[in-house]
């Protein structure tokens, strides 16, 4: 069992520093680029559309390829999302990331990997968005 811990944790660790990598040489780890992407009425910058172009693809052929497999390589069964209502929470929380990605210029995985940049307004964004997970865990009640 200690040897498949390890093949997950390898597997995450390359995964997580692939990503990273990708979010680097796209420049994704610029905030302006992605509120350039987003102001649709100034200064558009479409870089992000072709960054998520590339993600879909990626995503597409891991799926195709995960569909013809029985079990993931690093576990008994595929864990996949039940859930399938859009309700009010749901609704709010997109809200609310995407006018944080908006104003921030950042998601998770960006702001986590931007810190390597040591600039101190992406520290600030990393402790505000830690701080909002541990509210959110500690008096969110979790949904039924």
């Amino acid at each position: 069992m200690r040897n498949l811990a390890d093949a997950r944790g390898i597997a995450a660790l390359v995964s997580g520093l692939v990503f990273g990598l990708g979010l680097s040489v796209s420049g994704m780890l610029d905030p302006t680029r992605v509120r350039g992407f987003l102001d649709i009425a100034g200064a558009w910058d479409p870089s992000l559309a072709f960054v998520l172009a590339g993600a879909i693809a990626v995503s597409a052929l891991g799926t195709r390829l995960a569909k013809r497999m029985s079990a993931p390589m690093f576990d008994d069964q595929f864990h996949l999302p039940q859930g399938r209502l859009i309700d009010r929470r749901l609704i709010a929380g997109s809200a609310i990331f995407g006018i944080g990605w908006g104003i921030g210029g950042f998601c998770p995985g960006p702001a986590l990997a931007s810190l390597t940049l040591g600039l101190p307004a992406t520290v600030w964004f990393v402790v505000a968005m830690l701080a909002g997970m541990t509210v959110h865990d500690r008096f969110m009640k979790p949904s039924t």
